[in-house]
């Protein structure tokens, strides 16, 4: 045991005192940050190229009111007809016409404008022309339908799905409930693809580079085949925690920060069964917080940490046991490690099924399968998938884990000093049947 120690130290310090380490563990999240700052004010971009149009209303739908201006687009009624618009347009200081032609049949619920411009309009020019044409045309149909306006308005109705427990007694659910345990499923599930294929092939590549350097030849002579790797696998699994647990440290800090220097108003959160106006950005993001919080992060971290070591022993022993049959040439390898990636890339799209119906028979099954559960489960957690479920799921779990370590070990033992022979699946399995 105390070789083993050895070597899970060995290989846990020589990995964080990287810089390498050290520079992904903190500029990861404050990327995320920047990503989000930037992709918030691309949201919130208006253009400065500002757009005047000329309005030619041939069947004086507008009344004689002009549109408001909005992002820079500004509305002109002009009285010039068209043909001279169009012979003299560079002597106006217009970006286009806009042509609102008579409604024949009021009763037509087709009617097609004229834009005339040097330039196609750009999408969102081209919506907001819509819109202030189809009001203005709403309202003319009104008047010249005699219709009560009230009425109408009364029609419009936008209908909104509440959830609620059966059990009067029940946690109290609200709409952005299942959106938010849906964002906190796909994050999770994410982060487990990422972390297995990441430190899973860390583990591969560093048992490859000791045996093309032969260094383990050296190591070989006092400690066994069996510890080596145990400790190789324990001491980057340990890394891996080490950058998880500062992110879980760093990234509500950051978050935090985030939110004072651009004006989050945390009072602005309200209970849960208030009703907000879609429109109400501010509003809307303090009700996701509030729903974020209120999630069982005492059950979910926990488990996520488990299935994080899980998911790492179960797939890191497989990419070991690759990295001691591999070679100098690493394209030979590419065989050799297909069958570790399907499963993986399998479960990442089961996952997102899983956060659309997470008490699917797939998704149900699919958590439950060792090679799945590790990346499908943490994104089923948020939902609060039944105990039964995530018992039997760690238990297959661990016990696959234990099995596949074991499995791998037989075949590091002979792979990691066979050197010059092209490996194939039917020799690994030949490797697991050698005797000591």
């Amino acid at each position: 045991m105390n070789k083993l120690g050895l070597i899970i130290k060995r290989e846990y310090l020589t990995r964080v005192k990287r810089r390498s380490f050290i520079l992904a563990t903190i500029l990861t999240p404050l990327g995320f940050a920047v990503f989000f700052v930037v992709v918030g004010f691309i949201f919130q971009y208006q253009s400065d190229d500002s757009k005047r149009v000329a309005i030619i209303d041939e069947g004086n739908i507008l009344k004689g009111i002009v549109p408001p201006n909005e992002r820079n687009l500004y509305f002109k009624s002009e009285r010039t007809d068209l043909a001279t618009l169009r012979k003299d347009f560079k002597n106006y200081d217009y970006d286009g016409i806009l042509v609102l032609p008579a409604v024949k049949n009021l009763f037509n619920k087709n009617y097609t404008a004229y834009y005339y411009s040097p330039e196609p309009p750009t999408l969102d020019v081209e919506t907001l022309i819509k819109d202030r044409v189809d009001n203005s045309l709403r309202d003319y149909k009104i008047e010249g339908l005699k219709l009560e306006r009230k009425q109408l308005e009364a029609l419009d109705t936008r209908v909104e799905i509440e959830p609620e427990p059966i059990d009067p007694e029940g946690e109290d659910a609200t709409n952005l409930t299942s959106a938010i345990a849906a964002g906190i499923g796909s994050l999770m599930g994410i982060i487990m693809y990422m972390t297995v294929f990441i430190y899973g092939m860390m583990v591969m590549r560093s048992v490859m580079e000791e045996k093309t350097s032969r260094i383990v030849e050296v190591m070989i002579s006092s400690v066994k085949p069996f510890q080596l790797m145990l400790g190789k696998i324990i001491g980057v699994g340990a890394v891996g925690l080490t950058q998880v647990a500062i992110w879980a440290i760093l990234i509500p800090l950051i978050s935090l920060l985030v939110n004072l220097l651009f004006g989050f108003d945390a009072g602005r959160v309200q209970t849960a069964s208030t009703q907000i106006n879609p429109g109400d950005t501010e509003a809307l993001v303090a009700l996701a917080m509030q729903e974020f919080s209120s999630q069982n992060w005492w059950l979910i971290l926990p488990l996520f940490i488990l299935y994080f070591l899980g998911g790492y022993f179960l797939y890191s022993s497989l990419f070991a046991a690759v990295g001691s049959a591999m070679g100098d040439d690493l394209g030979e390898g590419q065989a050799l490690t297909l069958p570790i990636t399907i499963p993986v890339i399998i479960a990442f799209y089961i996952m997102f099924v899983a956060v659309q119906a997470p008490n699917s028979s797939l998704a149900v099954w699919s958590s439950i399968f060792p090679l799945f559960s590790p990346i499908v489960m943490p994104a089923r957690l948020a939902f609060g998938p039944p105990a039964w479920q995530i018992i039997l799921s760690v238990g297959v779990l661990a016990a696959t884990c234990v099995f596949f370590v074991w499995l791998s070990g037989r075949i590091y033992r002979v792979g990691i000093l066979l050197y010059g022979k092209k490996v194939t699946m039917k020799e690994l399995g030949k490797w697991m049947f050698y005797k000591e």
